[in-house]
C-alpha cells in the first residue's frame, strides 16, 4: 500500500522500540478469561508481525488478576520465541516465579500517587518503593533488565492533576533503584502535549537522562497520538502500544484503552520512523484477536484498513 505517504521530520528519531502490552496490559481487563493457547497465538502472531518487545503476562496472585492466572502455562509457550518478553512482577515471590520458567525481562509497578498506591497496592507510595527495592536488587543480580511502570504520571481520578515534581520524586526513586527503563503512565488519559514536555524536561533536570524514559499513553480524551509526538520531540525512543487498542486500567474505571499500536505505526511510518512492524500483518493480527473476544477493534487504523478488504 502507498499510503501514508512518507514525509520524514529529520527533528524525531530515525527509530521507535514499540513496547508491546496488549498481551499482559490489554488481556488483563477482560471480563471473561482469555484460552492460553489464544493468548500465546496472540503472541506469537505479534511477534511474526515484527514487535520486538511484546510484554507476555503477569506474575501477580491470581486473586487479583483472575484473567492472568495461567501465567506459569503461558510463559512456556511463547519463551522461545526470537523476541525480548518482559513479564510484569510485583514482589518477590512474583520474580521467584519468573525466574524458574526463565524470564530475561521483568517490570515492577509503582504509582505517582498515594490513592493510586493505596488502591492498586494497599500501601502508601514510599511503602510499595521499599517493597520493590530487594525485587529490582535480586533481579539485576540474576542478569535480569527491569523496567519500572509509574502510574498516575499527569492525573488521578481521585486527586486530579499531579504536580510534576511528585512525579519526578517517585520517578526518580525507581531509577535509583537500578531500574533499566522508566515508563511513565498516563493512566487516565488526561495529558496534554504541554504536560509531556513538562515532565520529560523536570525528570531530565532532575538527572533522569531522556534515553531511560518510555511513555505509555491511553487515549481518553484522544490526546495519546499528540502526547506521543510531543515525547518523540523530546527524543523519546520508547513508546508503550496496545495491539488493536487493548486494554485500560482494572483499578481506574475512567481509564480506557491504551493507545492502539496500529495507529502508532500509522503515525510512524507517514513519519519516516522505522519501527520494524508490517502494519499489514499487525492488523490483521488484531482483527483475528477481535474475534477472539467477540467485538470490533477501538483501533481507528485497524477499523479503515480492515474495512477496504
Amino acid at each position: 500500500m502507498s499510503l501514508p505517504m512518507t514525509v520524514p521530520d529529520p527533528a524525531l528519531p530515525a527509530r521507535v522500540r514499540i513496547h508491546e502490552v496488549g498481551a499482559r496490559d490489554g488481556l488483563q481487563n477482560e471480563k471473561t478469561a482469555v484460552p492460553t493457547e489464544v493468548k500465546a497465538e496472540f503472541v506469537r502472531r505479534l511477534a511474526a508481525a515484527g514487535l520486538g518487545t511484546i510484554e507476555a503476562t503477569s506474575f501477580v496472585h491470581p486473586k487479583w488478576v483472575p484473567q492472568l492466572a495461567d501465567a506459569e502455562a503461558l510463559f512456556p509457550l511463547v519463551r522461545d520465541l526470537p523476541v525480548r518478553l518482559p513479564v510484569l512482577v510485583p514482589n518477590e515471590r512474583g520474580l521467584d516465579r519468573a525466574l524458574a520458567l526463565g524470564a530475561r525481562e521483568v517490570a515492577v509497578f509503582a504509582s505517582a500517587t498515594e490513592s493510586f498506591a493505596k488502591a492498586n497496592l494497599n500501601r502508601t507510595v514510599d511503602e510499595a518503593l521499599a517493597m520493590f527495592a530487594p525485587t529490582v536488587t535480586r533481579a539485576i543480580e540474576a542478569g535480569l533488565k527491569v523496567r519500572g511502570y509509574l502510574s498516575m504520571c499527569f492525573g488521578d481520578p481521585w486527586e486530579g492533576a499531579v504536580p510534576v515534581e511528585q512525579v519526578v520524586r517517585v520517578t526518580k526513586a525507581l531509577a535509583d533503584m537500578g531500574c533499566d527503563e522508566l515508563s511513565l503512565g498516563d493512566t487516565i488519559g488526561v495529558a496534554t502535549p504541554g504536560h509531556v514536555q513538562a515532565l520529560l524536561t523536570g525528570l531530565n533536570e532532575a538527572g533522569v537522562p531522556t534515553s531511560r524514559l518510555a511513555v505509555h499513553f491511553h487515549d481518553t480524551y484522544g490526546q495519546a497520538l499528540s502526547n506521543t509526538l510531543a515525547a518523540l520531540r523530546h527524543g523519546v525512543t520508547t513508546v508503550d502500544a496496545s495491539a488493536g487498542g487493548l486494554g485500560g486500567c482494572p483499578y481506574a474505571k475512567s481509564a480506557t484503552g491504551n493507545l492502539a499500536t496500529e495507529d502508532l505505526v500509522w503515525m510512524l511510518d507517514g513519519l519516516g520512523i522505522e519501527t520494524g512492524v508490517d502494519l499489514a500483518a499487525l492488523t490483521a493480527t488484531s482483527v483475528w484477536m477481535a474475534e477472539q473476544l467477540g467485538r470490533p477493534s477501538p483501533s481507528r487504523t485497524v477499523r479503515a484498513l480492515s474495512h477496504k478488504e
